[in-house]
């Protein structure tokens, strides 16, 4: 097997499926120019080219299974030997190995060496401070981490894709053997079917495959009825692939040339089969490629990028100013092993170690937060996206509507009510076998269909044409009589006229004329300028000379009437679409439907129609003409599913945080192209593996709530990184002041350790902070910039109080000696704390805390404890232990005053930043 193919396949799969955060670690090498060293076993290659070849009749005993299914039992016993259908990189890790994943960051590992160091150096107290903030840093991210991971399965679970089985009724089984016994005929009424999770099946299960669905394992098909799979994925090729039930090409020894094959993980774009499963799990073609690829680290997404940034941006900034206070602190106090110590506590105090914990909760209590609100989040990360979302693209049926169609009326060609077009648009809907659409239920559900139902009976079905995109209709064909067939077609008006050539007019075939053509049209505008969704239905009578049919016998059809639907707008649409706008998101309709019934809706519910572009036009345009028309544009109608994922594309590339909410077959390309994909639990297989995020209801309402907690979750990140970054560079910047003027040490390493400690401690309840109203009322996008002139504009002025600290220490309390040091340094070790604390609470709002912004409970006790230790720790017993020593009481007022006047500055300083740079 050629070994470039066999990478760019693997490459281009996960890629297609957005997948490629998994897989990318799983050996860089597959997605560099560099050939791989690894192939699927030939053996895989040689059993899927034999199960393509050999009788189906030997595939059955060979698999052990029979046309109508295996038993529940059987299937039961298989499994346990086959294991589930989940290819390697699903399972997870073990909890060691994840252990190991929660230290190895940059942070855990650099405090491992500076508490290496401190042991070497024999300094058992800072060995045990940093050592404690490597374990609870570690320990706090596992059990976070453990918690998200269990969390996320359960709702996972909830949303997992299923496959149509067939099961054999073991029932069956007996009582034909007991008919045997006593020489009677029993005729099987056929399998049960179910639908089952994908993860369960086996090999020997037959399942049913119709548009939407999703390949759930290796499969070689029994039936096919013009099946296209979709499998750029696996090959590279742009257009799907008809499937047939007997290889027609030539012999090969690559498995993806088998036409009578079908693939996990690619999908049906149109048609319908019966297919028996060859290989599940490890054992597919994906699977085996999969296994064979070495593990390595996972690509950052886009916000864990810009996490990065500025984690390595305090890394470099630690860096730079390490080596500073070592040097100036070794000159100026000649004491170079103190020196050292000093600067690798400062190191220790730059690095933010609490940050993969902060995030990796805040995303998880942000995501248990949404399941709440019935949104499911399949990827953490994706929560981001979802607050800085600023344009949502989403289709009318579902979103805007009920969801819940009605057949409204049944007309002839000029709109008068005739009861053989619903007669005809019965037998369509009740024959057919694939994707049955919104329609075809509201079809069978009508109330007057009683006499339809026995009418079906009359009839057997013949062959069927599945719907598919292109053509944008389907048709059966039935026979009544065994003189004759009849072939009925529905679909979009314009596609079903396109092949008609005759009308039923006044009970007569008459042939079409330029006036019926222009009466047809007049009519079905009027019907879509009501709010209908017209459907037209033809016909025509065949001999009963074959019982296969094509495409191509959709031709010289005789219109017979219209159907027309009633998808009443939700109540809720209105207000959800208003609390939208006042968010910050633009909402923009992207549909296949009518332009005419989709701007009766828009106008219904409230949404102004900015001009209306067809996806004939689309087609026409270029793109820089179209990302002049996404810009202006509310409606586009008419779409094929590349309309759809070319306009979120080009608006993307237009720098918007694009949405894109779909359920149907035809929405996965654009949900694969937004930057958050946003489905519905019942939605088609392809739709949800497509998405990031499920909604457990198809609603905008439920999707405005989303927004919001993904903007709180983002704000309350955000916090800790600004709080990080201002916090670290003030204390720098003391230090540097301290070192250069002071005959010793400013605060001991053990002090700075401690001090890291407890402020970090304090941070951990930011997750679960209240955010202010305002701060929702736009998309929030990571800006690393931002972070960094945030810090330089913030720190210094920490660094004002620090030095006024400094001040009152040496002339006011006569710190100003090496013996009075620990004076000293005990009064800037409460003042530093408390300061740090309190910049928690004037970063984490605009306004004024504690008054127009109050903090969570949670972090305001936090606070309050990390305070009370902070005070007390100089004053208690412990203080010798810490080398530290117990303050006068006359420090306290002092200490009050400089707390309150570095509030009061830095909350003046945060309306003069905010009015010049906006507060984010």
């Amino acid at each position: 097997m050629n070994l470039n193919i066999l990478k760019d396949t693997f490459v281009s799969f996960v890629r297609t499926h957005g997948m490629d955060r998994h897989f990318r670690r799983l050996a860089p090498d597959m997605f560099r120019s560099t050939p791989v060293t690894k192939e699927v076993p030939p053996s895989l290659a040689e059993a899927l080219s034999t199960a393509a070849s050999i009788d189906v009749s030997e595939l059955f005993k060979k698999l052990h299974s029979r046309a109508d299914g295996l038993t529940d039992a059987e299937a039961d016993d298989i499994r346990v030997s086959a294991g589930p259908n989940e290819v390697e990189h699903e399972k997870p890790i073990s909890k060691w190995a994840h252990l190991w994943q929660c230290y190895k960051n940059p942070f855990n590992l650099l405090l491992t060496v500076l508490a290496t160091v401190s042991f070497l150096t024999e300094d058992m107290k800072a060995t045990i401070v940093i050592g404690s903030m490597v374990v609870l840093s570690t320990l706090m991210r596992f059990i976070q981490e453990s918690r998200s991971n269990t969390a996320a399965d359960k709702l996972k679970a909830m949303v997992s894709n299923t496959a149509t089985v067939l099961r054999h009724d073991l029932a069956e089984d007996i009582a034909e053997e007991a008919l045997r016994y006593f020489d009677v005929t029993l005729h099987p009424k056929g399998a049960r079917r179910i639908e089952l999770p994908i993860k369960k099946l086996v090999p020997g299960d037959i399942v049913q495959l119709s548009a939407g669905d999703m390949i759930p394992a290796d499969l070689r098909l029994l039936t096919a009825k013009d099946l296209f799979i979709s499998q750029a994925a696996m090959t590279g090729e742009s257009l799907p692939v008809e499937k047939f039930v007997v290889h027609r090409g030539l012999d090969t020894s690559n498995p993806l040339e088998l036409d009578n094959l079908c693939f996990m993980g690619t999908n049906v774009v149109s048609g319908s089969a019966t297919a028996i499963v060859v290989t599940t799990g490890n054992r597919t073609y994906f699977g085996a490629l999969a296994e064979r690829v070495t593990a390595s680290d996972r690509t950052p997404t886009a916000f864990q990028s810009g996490v990065n940034k500025v984690s390595w941006l305090l890394i470099r900034f630690m860096m730079v100013m390490t080596p500073v206070v070592f040097l100036l602190n070794g000159y100026t106090k000649g004491d170079w092993v103190e020196a050292f110590l000093f600067a690798m506590s400062i190191a220790v105090g730059l690095t933010p170690e609490m940050l993969p914990m902060i995030v990796t909760s805040t995303l998880a209590k942000g995501a248990v937060a949404l399941s709440r609100k019935k949104v499911i989040v399949k990827r953490l990360d994706a929560i981001q996206n979802f607050g800085a979302m600023d344009v949502l693209c989403t289709d009318k049926t579902g979103t805007l509507t009920q969801d819940k169609i009605f057949l409204e009326r049944h007309t002839d060609i000029l709109g008068e009510q005739d009861d053989l077009v619903l007669e005809y648009a019965y037998l369509n809907s009740h024959y057919q076998t694939g994707l049955k659409n919104l329609l075809d239920v509201a079809v069978l559900e009508h109330a007057e269909l009683q006499r339809e139902m026995a009418l079906a009976s009359a009839y057997r079905k013949v062959d069927e044409i599945p719907f598919d995109f292109q053509r944008r209709r389907m048709s059966v064909v039935v026979s009544e009589r065994d003189d004759h067939h009849e072939l009925i077609c529905k679909g979009a008006v314009e596609e079903i006229v396109s092949v008609c050539t005759h009308a039923r007019h006044n009970g007569e075939v008459v042939p079409f004329t330029k006036e019926l053509l222009q009466e047809i049209y007049d009519t079905t505008s009027s019907l879509n300028a009501e709010g209908l969704r017209v459907v037209a239905v033809a016909a025509k009578d065949l001999p009963p000379t074959k019982e296969v049919y094509g495409v191509a016998d959709e031709s010289d059809l005789v219109l017979i009437g219209y159907i027309a639907f009633l998808d009443p707008p939700k109540e809720s649409t209105k207000p959800a679409l208003d609390a939208l706008k006042a968010h910050g998101i633009t909402v923009k309709i992207l549909t296949g439907d009518n332009e005419l019934v989709t701007a009766k809706i828009c106008r219904q519910v409230g949404l102004v129609v900015d001009g209306m572009v067809l996806g004939n036009q689309v087609e026409k345009m270029s793109d820089a003409e179209l990302s002049v028309a996404v810009e202006t544009t509310t409606v586009f109608a008419k779409l094929s599913p590349t309309h759809k994922e070319r306009i979120v594309r080009v608006l993307h590339d237009k720098g918007h945080v694009v949405g894109f909410m779909g359920d149907g077959i035809n929405d996965a390309p654009a949900l694969r192209a937004a930057d958050i994909g946003i489905s519905v639990d019942t939605a088609v297989d392809i739709a949800k593996e497509a998405a990031d995020i499920i909604l457990l209801e198809k609603s905008l309402m439920v999707l405005e709530e989303g927004v919001l907690e993904g903007r709180k979750t983002f704000a309350n990140m955000l916090k800790y990184i600004k709080m990080t970054a201002s916090s670290n560079f003030g204390n720098v910047f003391s230090v540097l002041v301290a070192s250069a003027f002071l005959p010793f040490l400013p605060m001991l390493p053990l002090h700075l350790l401690v001090q890291n400690l407890l402020y970090d401690i304090s941070q951990i309840t930011i997750p679960f902070d209240n955010v202010d109203k305002e701060f929702l009322e736009k998309p929030q996008r990571w800006n690393a910039g931002e972070i960094g002139r945030f810090m330089v504009f913030f720190g210094p002025i920490s660094s004002i109080f620090d030095i006024t600290t400094f001040a009152l220490m040496w002339y006011i309390f006569g710190a100003n000696t090496p013996e009075h040091q620990t004076l000293f340094q005990s009064g800037w070790f409460i003042e530093g704390l408390l300061s740090q604390t309190l910049i928690v609470h004037m970063i984490r709002t605009r306004k004024i805390p504690f008054f127009q912004s109050r903090a969570s409970w949670a972090l305001m006790s936090m606070t309050i404890i990390i305070m009370l230790v902070g005070i007390l720790l100089p004053m208690s017993p412990l203080a010798h232990y810490f080398k530290l020593q117990a303050l006068p009481l006359t420090y306290f007022p002092w200490l009050v005053l400089i707390l309150v006047a570095y509030a009061v500055l830095t909350q003046a300083m945060k309306g003069w930043y905010a009015r010049r740079y906006g507060w984010q």
